[in-house]
């Protein structure tokens, strides 16, 4: 990249350059062969838009909400862990990013920043909080309680990591953390991810997730979760109709459509793919969102015509963040928020209530080679 970033994949290209190859393969890397990784993004592409015209769009309204909090566009930011590798601020500089932009971000469990300091760094902005269900269910008991005092609007439950996929990179470089950061919602080295004794020859985060979260979670653990706050909650790892109705049955007030950025299990398909049996599926009892792949503008109106209420994205913010941190951040979310608005604009929508199915069609296989 030489001179400034004109498109998502040009952060990334600057964070290819200078990040340290571990944390870059960390961030990039999906699991096994990573043909998710590659279909999350390529499935957008089989998608066409089908414009309507002369629809008066000189003035234009991109806001929506979400779990009844408004916010100015369709696009959140959602979990990535340990942001603190990307930018000395992290968290925190994502958190003051997302407030100037009028949106909200999902914190992750695992951050390099606590709860509390997220929620200081921008007071008045919208925060919900990623939750891993832990062996020690107090540890889960304090962060959803901590959650709630410090302001945050509802809990993500990530609801497809019993264990954590197999990342090649992440195995071939021993992954963990430096010495000088740690997941800072938790006291304990073990649970901070910042064991004395090490990871041996495995990745260092396959082993916590062995050693630390519980891969005996079930659908009856939704309820023990609602019994402990009175937050929305989202099912967050949703690929299929079964799963959804289970899930709205169990009480959820959202599934995130999500095979966690590709790096859980290799094979499953894309999320913009399945996205339309789970909107069949919750027969609009529940909000749906949807994660992974979007890069673009036009990805946000294709999912939100497959009836997304919103999309989150991960990897383009840490690229703005390794970028220039905070400012980094803001010109990610403007540049998806100015692509969004252009690709609403061009399809004769005025506003998100006018994004509908027949935006949209599918191509066919021997079409999406031409």
């Amino acid at each position: 990249m030489s001179g400034k970033p004109v498109c998502v994949g040009d952060f990334e290209q600057y964070a290819k350059r200078v990040l340290p190859k571990a944390v870059y393969d960390y961030y990039r890397s999906g699991a096994d062969d990573q043909q998710t990784l590659e279909d999350n993004v390529a499935a957008f592409s089989r998608l066409r838009l089908y414009p309507r015209m002369l629809r008066d769009v000189s003035v234009m309204d991109l806001s929506t909400s979400v779990l009844g909090q408004k916010i100015s566009m369709p696009i959140c930011v959602g979990a990535t862990a340990m942001q603190r590798l990307a930018h000395v601020d992290g968290e925190t500089a994502t958190a003051r990013a997302c407030r100037s932009l009028g949106t909200g971000m999902m914190l992750s469990s695992w951050a390099t920043s606590t709860i509390e300091e997220v929620a200081q760094a921008a007071p008045d902005g919208l925060h919900w909080l990623q939750l891993y269900i832990y062996k020690d269910r107090e540890v889960t008991r304090s962060l959803v309680q901590r959650a709630e005092r410090a302001g945050y609007k509802g809990i993500f439950v990530t609801v497809d990591t019993p264990l954590l996929g197999k990342r090649f990179d992440d195995v071939r470089n021993k992954f963990q953390l430096p010495p000088h950061l740690r997941m800072k919602n938790f006291d304990t080295n073990d649970l901070a991810f910042s064991s004395e004794r090490g990871y041996g020859e495995n990745s260092g985060l396959a082993v916590y997730v062995a050693q630390a979260i519980d891969p005996s979670i079930k659908w009856e653990d939704i309820k023990w979760l609602r019994g402990l706050t009175t937050l929305p909650i989202v099912a967050k790892g949703i690929l299929r109709a079964d799963d959804a109705r289970e899930a709205v049955k169990h009480g959820v007030n959202g599934i995130l459509v999500s095979n966690h950025g590709a790096r859980q299990l290799d094979g499953v398909p894309a999320t913009i793919d399945v996205l339309p049996e789970i909107v069949e599926a919750v027969e609009g009892k529940v909000e749906v969102f949807l994660d992974g792949g979007v890069r673009k503008g036009t990805d946000v109106l294709k999912a939100l015509a497959l009836g997304a209420k919103a999309v989150f994205i991960g990897r383009p913010i840490i690229w703005g963040l390794v970028y220039q941190g905070e400012e980094g951040a803001k010109e990610v979310l403007q540049m998806l928020k100015e692509e969004f608005q252009l690709a609403m604009a061009l399809s004769g929508c005025r506003s998100v209530t006018g994004i509908d199915t027949t935006l949209v069609r599918r191509t066919s296989s021997a079409l999406s080679k031409i």
